[in-house]
């Protein structure tokens, strides 16, 4: 089991939810967890006017996706995210973002109590 973490632009999350459920929505048993978050990277913020100052923020807006997967969907999850969040057509951009890959040990279903792979 594998805990995929992606960072991703705000205005592409749409995108990426349509290619994860392409993949993953098995009977509805596709699921993730999605929070606002802001961060540091590669890409600059956008200038804004402040007071008749130029500023620039140091923090960007971003949308984290959180997933949990069995190991047999660890690629086509990436895939998914890549193809949902990448713009400017296949070669992407500066600030698309991020996927992170990590080990999941457990996994338990605090309804009914299983575990392991079945209770993603």
């Amino acid at each position: 089991m594998k805990l995929i973490v992606a960072i991703v632009r705000p205005e592409r999350l749409d995108a990426v939810q349509e290619e994860l459920q392409r993949v993953l929505d098995e009977e509805d048993r596709y699921r993730l967890t999605v929070d606002s978050v802001e961060g540091h990277g590669a890409q600059a913020g956008e200038v804004e006017l402040f007071r008749g100052r130029a500023i620039r923020p140091r923090l960007v807006p971003r949308t984290r996706i959180t997933i949990a997967v069995n190991d047999s969907y660890v690629d086509r999850t990436i895939d998914a995210i890549v193809r949902g969040a990448r713009t400017e057509g296949a070669a992407g951009a500066v600030g698309d973002g991020k996927i992170f890959v990590q080990p999941l040990e457990e996994v338990v279903r605090i309804r009914t109590g299983e575990r392991g792979e079945r209770a993603i």
